[in-house]
């Protein structure tokens, strides 16, 4: 084995570490006989060799060699590097893609085709992989010949003769899922291969089987689903939690009870992926073949399954890493050695987090399940309401992260889902109850459904309120943040105490912006703790979440205070700090008056966005037009875009009396940047009190971007109502008239997304029927 390894001039390439001198260690290290030493190779292959997907020409080199560790039979762990070799060859680089590399990426293009092309001449070999010995073998081939072999029918044939033989369930869920990705890739293929996973879904007799072929026909042939699938999937899903060592027993606590369900045996059972007679005899098991076969390996590999963060929920980073980890043959993944490597982590994590879960794969099938339904909301939502009434936690916790996704991603009536989520606050299960504070955390106005239950586990748990860490300022935790940001007052309390620790929470602020009003009783604690805070390098970090309360509250009567830190603001991060207290002072307005003195000093400031925040504030506290204009009008010139956007937003603020600069807002229409386009355009209409060109602008950059869709409706609605039959008045409606979130994102998504779009929306409504009116649809 490694024939010519050492004639390969390793040291002249390069990995995401530095030289590539190490790689023929970490190939040798994947045949070790010892499992922590193949672990850590395979770590380093993917934390180095292949590092974010990245090919070098190490990579390449590697290819011919990690092919030799797949085909021999001695080698232990070959499913991990099965998945490797699918990994670096899988890149798709289509027309849209190549248009768009750059002179830069050229070459790490270039190494992506060769990698595709290397592993694609070698991808017969997974051929006779499909029905190894080595289950964690057969359970990571039917996605490599599905993403690299040449010949699509060939491989759907060797699937589905497969199928009925195969005896480890998650392998069984592999073949299926390798069939849906082959109709993905080879769309010709699609009609076919629906018909298939239709049958599977109506007839096989396991009920993961039959989940995962439903999985499929939402992915690759939507159509195929039946027109019932909610109570289709609710009734597989009891099926699952019924058989022996599902969690059939556990009560709504989440306490474990003893399965239930008829034992499979060889003389009550067909293979789960056989067939009535009437399909083709490929698809039909012989009557003697076991149905339930032994424990598989690992979780069906959330990876290789088309599901994304804004749609479905994120996919735990031990789920989604722990797919690709293969057992050894006949030894429980619990039972494993255990290694100080990221692989090895992410497997314990992946252990503790499914800890009596009968179906760990089951998830993965529902994420699945979830993409393919896309925008059939009503749908969605109620099949993830019956998993939330499931007896079984898991079932209960994957619903709480995949609702949570859902509401992210799309817009809908959520008010049943919420409360729902809701109830599993109390859940003695602490993942479970976690699990839902966080995603309340992130629905701000919709988590309105389960405030009462939020406010019952804030009273009930009162350790819970201040998250601490080993470095960093602690934080609120989720229930606590949930509620405030529903403007809840029931929150005070917690508010209180933690405006009492020695380490006040960096996220104070924020919650008492969002209670507005009601957090009027927590003033006097902002003013003390920030009077007491030290003027040294921690200034910025411990003042910044006080300033930001006292400015959501425009607490006036804290000008002192505010005046103190303005006046002695260190030099570490002594920019963030003066420009955190100009805008307290600012949201004060006429009550910061003994500021004017400072503020007319700042003014003459060095430093460009000193003086702009500082024209700014001077505005807002003593209404002197004359003063601040030309300090922003020369601001408009500043060379940062930040600082050209702040004087442009405070030019709009002076309104008719900032008239003369007109011109000079009209020339940043073109500017390069969107965000000072649509702030100079709406100072633009704010200064001259016409439309016209305001308008046109403001919608070219709608369209362009939608990150600056809720500025923009802002000030649609503060003008409006737009006229009925305009070009504004049907960008807000086709707004409204969309199912996706304008911010939805596939693979991430931010912590205000949801917050952000249902402003957007509000805003959309406002601009239609005009401040203070009926509501418009």
């Amino acid at each position: 084995m490694f024939a010519g390894i050492e004639e390969v001039d390793w040291a002249s390439m390069e990995h995401a570490y530095g030289p590539a001198d190490d790689v023929p260690r970490l190939l040798r290290g994947l045949a070790s006989d010892d499992p922590a030493e193949r672990e850590a190779a395979l770590d380093g292959m993917y934390g180095a060799v292949h590092h974010q997907g990245d090919v070098y020409a190490c990579t390449l080199a590697c290819i011919p060699f990690l092919f030799e560790l797949v085909v021999d039979p001695d080698v232990r762990d070959r499913g991990g590097v099965v998945e490797l070799l699918t990994s670096i060859g899988g890149f798709d680089l289509d027309e849209d893609d190549e248009a768009e590399i750059d002179e830069d990426e050229i070459e790490g293009a270039a190494n992506y085709a060769m990698a595709a092309a290397a592993v694609t001449a070698g991808a017969e070999v997974f051929v006779g992989l499909i029905s190894d010995e080595d289950p964690g073998v057969r359970l990571a081939a039917p996605l490599a010949l599905a993403t690299l072999h040449r010949h699509p029918v060939r491989v759907l044939a060797l699937l589905r003769e497969r199928l009925p033989v195969e005896p480890d369930e998650e392998v069984r869920l592999a073949l299926v899922e390798a069939a849906g990705q082959v109709a993905l890739r080879h769309r010709p293929l699609a009609e076919r291969v629906g018909q298939w996973l239709g049958r599977l879904a109506a007839r096989a007799d396991s009920p993961g089987l039959r989940l995962a072929a439903l999985a499929q026909l939402a992915r690759c042939s939507p159509d195929g689903l039946p027109g019932d699938v909610v109570p289709v999937v609710a009734g597989l899903l009891r099926e699952m939690r019924a058989a022996p060592g599902g969690e059939a027993g556990a009560g709504p606590d989440g306490a474990d009870g003893p399965a239930a369900g008829p034992e499979r045996t060889a003389g009550n059972t067909r293979a789960a992926g056989a067939e009535p007679s009437d399909t083709a005899p490929s698809d039909t098991a012989p009557s003697d073949t076991l149905t339930a076969g032994p424990a598989g390996t690992g979780p069906l590999n959330p990876t290789t399954t088309d599901t994304t963060d804004s749609d479905t929920g994120a996919v735990d980073s031990a789920t989604a890493t722990a797919g690709a980890l293969d057992a050894e043959p006949g030894v429980p993944r619990a039972e494993q050695t255990a290694t100080p490597t990221l692989l090895g982590h992410l497997r314990a994590l992946f252990a503790e987090e499914n800890a009596g879960n009968a179906t760990p794969w089951a998830a993965a099938l529902l994420r699945t399940l979830h993409v393919g339904l896309d925008d059939r909301v009503a749908d969605r939502t109620a099949l993830l309401a019956d998993q939330l009434r499931s007896p079984d936690r898991h079932q209960r916790i994957d619903a709480v992260r995949m609702s949570g996704g859902l509401i992210r991603a799309w817009r809908g009536s959520y008010e049943e889902l919420v409360a729902l989520v809701g109830e599993q606050v109390a859940a003695p299960e602490p993942r479970l109850a976690d699990a839902a504070s966080h995603v309340l955390e992130g629905l701000f106005s919709l988590a309105a459904p389960a405030a009462d239950a939020l406010a019952d586990r804030l009273a009930a748990d009162p350790g819970s309120w201040v998250k601490t860490w080993a470095a960093g300022p602690p934080g609120l935790g989720s229930t606590v943040k949930a509620l405030a940001r529903l403007g809840d007052p029931r929150v005070l309390p917690a508010l209180a105490a933690a405006l009492e620790l020695p380490r006040v929470p960096h996220d104070v602020g924020a919650a008492v912006v969002h209670l507005g009003e009601a957090a009027r009783p927590l003033a006097g604690a902002l003013r003390h703790r920030l009077a007491e805070v030290a003027l040294d390098e921690e200034a910025y970090d411990r003042a910044s979440p006080l300033l930001a309360g006292l400015a959501g509250l425009r607490a006036g009567e804290a000008a002192p205070e505010v005046l103190r830190v303005l006046r002695g603001a260190p030099e570490y991060r002594g920019e963030w700090l003066r420009t955190a207290a100009l805008r307290a002072l600012g949201s004060f307005g006429p009550a910061a008056r003994e500021a004017v003195p400072e503020l007319r000093a700042l003014l003459r400031s060095p430093v460009a966005a000193a003086r702009t925040e500082a024209a700014e504030a001077l505005w807002a506290v003593s209404g002197d037009a004359e003063t601040v204009l030309p300090v922003l009008s020369e601001g408009l010139r500043a060379d940062q875009a930040h600082d050209r956007r702040t004087a442009a937003a405070a030019l709009g603020a002076l309104g008719p009396r900032a008239e003369a600069v007109a011109p000079r807002l009209r020339a940043l229409l073109a500017a390069g940047e969107p965000w000072l386009r649509v702030d100079a355009a709406i100072a633009l209409w704010r200064v001259t009190g016409r439309s016209g060109e305001a308008t046109e602008a403001l919608l070219a950059d709608w369209e362009r971007s939608r990150h600056v869709r809720v500025r923009v409706a802002e000030c649609l609605a503060g003008t409006g109502p737009v006229p009925a039959g305009s070009a504004a008045a049907h960008v807000l409606r086709s707004e409204l008239a969309s199912v996706r979130r304008h911010n939805a994102m596939d693979g991430g998504h931010g912590s205000h997304d949801i917050h952000e779009d249902e402003k957007l929306l509000a805003l959309c409504r406002t601009a239609l029927r005009g401040p203070g009116k009926g509501t418009t649809k």
